[in-house]
């Protein structure tokens, strides 16, 4: 026995294309196999699919491999018989093989082979065109040509002629806008409206019937002037053409396409670059960090004479943070220098406080926290929450104020009456040395309710406390000659009362008080919000928020000077007790905790504000508001903080 083998295919004309074959064996390999009998060119099909075997002279046998099936006419089997006299049809994924009816003593069996999309029914080129409308219909190419004829016409020249309509009627007082095409319902279409790629973002939406906001002139891109009339407090990034022009890369052609756009007004950087309009009605995305370290990674290279230092991705090659710090008085004008980290800066705000001693949990301190936690709501010892009130927004903290979060333990009081404690005048030393002068002078012999002066530890106010104090004045003012004065050099001496907390001395024989100040803002190339940071994860995993979470960062604990710079830096040695920035924050695409692009910490467009990503997050657009809130029974008040200038130094 043999078998015939029949391989059909189809031309594209649709003619029958028939490869015959002959196998004399009484067994037939199947499969995708370039080595079976008949090979099936289909990934649906396994390398050795099935077998079909001559039984006896009246049927054969058709193996799957086992956990494989065929399909035995129209009935899915791993084994099955086809009787040879009547035939039968097996189907293997998109193949079908017909055994052809065999007559008995027939020394070949035939078999089709095909493909079961190319065995449907088949029409000739005669009939098929009957039964289409091929015959009624234009050819292809006057179809293409009609086609294109009317997209330019309604999607280019009807817009185009309505917008010129529309402008000869603004010339004679009309409306200068497109005309609009009135559909039904009383809806206005704009035929301009097709060449929009999308919807307008959120923060245009109101822009979405008024095109010619941002298209002044036809058929010419968006202008950055048209973006300034809106966004006139948007400040430039830097030159773009001085950028553009000093790139080392810069091809002979790059420049003069540079040289062309400079001509007619079109900067190398432009809004539109970077605000993409149409995309949505979505927030604007975060400016991805490429458009930012495309420039900076390699900024020395294109401006050699530039300040700033090369920046890429903040976990491998960000600078180190350069602080604004007061390094020194200029009379009495504060100086603030922007200084390394690395130099070990330190501050000089004529301010005497050791954080280490007012936060201890051991000491006078703390006692006296624990005595007034009841009317101040102190702890078991101060916090850092108890002097460091952050502003409304969250992002930075308002001044320390002597009267709200320095005198209920430092008190300034010479005497009560009435229960009404009369105190030295706090910021305005000419008026102390008038208060003492007058207490005594109108006193008398009357002993005083407790002279603040250097001698005397700090107590609380109180009945007891004052006796005892005014008993030491009285009896120390008695045994010193021309005692009104003494007690003026007293209270300003290097440990006197001023002496405490301030940089006093006398000049000319007048007090004076070194002014103390402190930068509203130390990172002014960045932004810094705290909110975030209210909880902290530490280097081992724990997650402590509050005093903790200060600490974490800005180890006042072992301060003992206020000239200790307490900013945590770029990064910390694994040993410091400190935490860096980049233990939680890595790079845009970084494995640890936070994330962070450029737009996290920098704007493109430099202010005194916040990033335009936290603003809409979370600022909301109140950067400058620093309402006090008040501690104890002081009422609110507003303090204006003004920004100190930054003198050039180390960048």
């Amino acid at each position: 026995m043999a078998f015939l083998l029949r391989q059909i295919s189809y031309s594209a004309e649709g003619r029958e294309i028939v490869r015959p074959s002959r196998i004399n064996d009484d067994l037939l390999r199947i499969g995708r196999d370039p080595e079976m009998d008949i090979r099936l060119n289909d990934l649906a099909v396994a390398l050795k699919h099935c077998v079909i075997e001559l039984i006896n002279e009246r049927q054969l046998g058709v193996s799957a491999e086992r956990g494989l099936t065929v399909e035995l006419d129209g009935r899915s089997t791993n084994f099955g018989k086809i009787n040879l006299a009547q035939g039968g049809d097996i189907k293997i994924a998109s193949h079908l093989l017909r055994i052809k009816p065999t007559a008995p003593g027939s020394a070949d069996i035939a078999i089709d082979v095909e493909k079961i999309t190319e065995s449907d029914i088949r029409l000739d080129k005669s009939a098929e065109r009957e039964f289409s409308l091929v015959s009624v219909l234009p050819g292809k190419r006057v179809t293409a040509y009609a086609l294109t004829l009317a997209v330019l016409a309604v999607f280019l020249a009807w817009p185009v002629w309505t917008y010129l309509e529309s402008r000869d009627q603004g010339r004679g007082g009309g409306n200068s806008a497109t005309a609009p095409v009135m559909l039904a319902g009383g809806k206005a279409f704009h035929p301009d409206s097709t060449w929009s790629s999308g919807k307008l973002s959120l923060s245009h939406a109101g822009l979405e019937d008024n095109c010619q906001a941002c298209h002044v002139k036809a058929f010419e891109a968006v202008r950055d002037e048209s973006c300034a009339s809106c966004h006139a407090t948007s400040h430039n990034h830097a030159d773009p053409f001085r950028i553009a022009r000093s790139q080392p890369d810069l091809t002979q052609w790059g420049r003069v396409e540079l040289a062309f756009k400079e001509t007619f007004g079109i900067p190398a950087g432009r809004c539109v670059d970077c605000h993409t309009e149409h995309e949505g009605r979505t927030q604007m995305a975060a400016t991805a960090q490429r458009f930012c370290s495309d420039c900076h990674a390699t900024l020395k290279d294109k401006l050699p004479d530039t300040k700033l230092a090369n920046a890429g991705d903040f976990e491998t090659s960000h600078p180190q943070f350069q602080p604004a710090v007061l390094t020194r008085w200029n009379g009495n004008r504060p100086v603030l220098q922007r200084v390394s980290f690395d130099a070990k800066p330190r501050e000089n705000s004529n301010l005497k406080f050791p954080h280490d001693m007012h936060l201890s949990s051991t000491n006078g301190v703390a006692q006296m926290a624990r005595r007034l936690g009841g009317e101040f709501g102190f702890g078991q010892s101060l916090a850092c929450k108890d002097c460091h009130d952050a502003d409304p927004t969250g992002t930075r903290f308002q001044p320390v104020n002597m009267k709200q979060d320095c005198q209920m333990c430092h008190s300034l009081g010479i005497e009560t009456i009435g229960g009404t404690t009369r105190e030295l005048s706090h910021g305005r030393p000419d008026l102390v040395v008038a208060d003492i002068r007058s207490f005594y002078q109108s006193r008398g012999a009357y002993r005083p309710a407790g002279l603040p002066v250097a001698q005397y530890a700090r107590q609380r106010p109180g009945e007891v406390n004052f006796i005892r104090r005014s008993q030491d004045v009285a009896r120390g003012a008695a045994a010193v000659p021309m005692q009104t004065e003494a007690m003026v050099r007293a209270t300003f001496s290097g440990n006197g009362v001023c002496g405490e907390c301030h940089t006093a001395s006398f000049v000319g024989g007048r007090p004076k008080i070194a002014p103390v100040a402190f930068p509203v803002r130390y990172m002014h190339k960045g932004w810094f919000d705290h909110r975030p940071h209210e909880t902290v994860e530490l280097r081992n995993g724990n997650v402590v928020s509050g005093q903790q979470a200060c600490v974490a960062c800005h180890d006042a604990t072992k301060s003992a000077t206020s000239s200790d710079l307490l900013l945590p830096p770029l990064q910390t040695s694994a040993s410091s007790t400190v935490m860096g920035c980049r233990d939680c924050h890595g790079g845009e695409t970084t494995s640890k905790a936070v994330p962070s692009g450029c737009a996290m910490c920098h704007d493109f467009h430099m202010d005194q504000g916040a990033p335009s990503q936290l603003i809409r997050q979370r600022v909301r657009g109140k950067k400058q508001d620093t309402n006090v809130i008040a501690r104890g029974p002081s009422a609110p008040r507003k303090i204006a903080l003004a920004q100190v200038p930054v003198a050039e130094g180390k960048r």
